[in-house]
């Protein structure tokens, strides 16, 4: 995307210049990001509902905060972090949303907290590097969670983990990742720490186990709507 005219509202999200903080939270579900507003946020206003990726801007404990969904996969949070951090001079961009876990010590509802993301998208060849870059989260953002999860009594670990651009794989490959220690897998991390790098922002993912692969466990889409609830107590604390 040519980014010589940075002119909001940009084509999918529909505010203006000073409607969205500089710390967002976003979740995969738009509706995890209104339950976020009603149950986080003082005096939240929606600010975006284009293609119906809810967004909104409210105060936590008295310091400004948005909260917005990114959708499903790299090119959609692609594109949300993007215009969020080079449109809006979004800071930081924290993700809480869902993973599966590939390792015997997280369970469902545990956290993971991605260190690094590791992926099979090609998403990192636009930049052009002579190697392969390695996408990390914010360490100060990374501490500060598991400084909360701790506080919070909340199950966790850390590590890398898994960004896929394919749900429904036909060799997911998964005992190759784990022989390399991957925590989880997921859609979206490794193109939100890269456009954080090559913004100079601050990003990480915070997220809850909501599938076993390898035990074939599963929470329903209920549950991961409606409660998701430790990892945004890490993510607000951070605020």
């Amino acid at each position: 995307m040519n980014d010589e005219k940075k002119l909001t509202p940009t084509p999918h999200i529909g505010a203006e210049k000073g409607e969205i903080a500089k710390t967002v939270i976003m979740a995969g579900d738009p509706l995890r990001a209104k339950l976020m507003a009603e149950r986080f946020l003082e005096n939240p206003v929606q600010f975006n509902n284009v293609r119906a990726m809810l967004g909104f801007t409210g105060t936590y404990q008295g310091k400004p905060v948005s909260v917005m969904g990114h959708g499903m996969g790299i090119p959609s949070i692609g594109i949300y972090s993007y215009e969020l951090f080079n449109f809006y001079d979004v800071d930081t961009i924290v993700r809480v949303g869902s993973a599966g876990s590939i390792h015997h010590d997280l369970q469902l509802g545990d956290l993971c907290l991605a260190m690094g993301a590791c992926t099979d998208s090609n998403y990192g060849a636009q930049y052009e590097l002579p190697g392969t870059f390695a996408p990390i989260a914010d360490f100060g953002l990374l501490r500060k969670a598991a400084d909360a999860c701790d506080r919070l009594g909340y199950h966790y670990k850390v590590g890398n983990v898994m960004s896929s651009d394919v749900f429904y794989k036909e060799n997911a490959h998964t005992d190759r990742w784990m022989k390399m220690g991957v925590l989880s897998v997921e859609m979206e991390a490794t193109a939100l720490y890269m456009n954080a790098a090559r913004a100079g922002k601050h990003a990480l993912a915070i997220l809850t186990i909501s599938d076993n692969i390898l035990t074939g466990e599963a929470m329903t889409a209920e549950q991961r709507q409606k409660t998701f609830t430790n990892m945004m107590d890490v993510a607000f604390s951070l605020i």
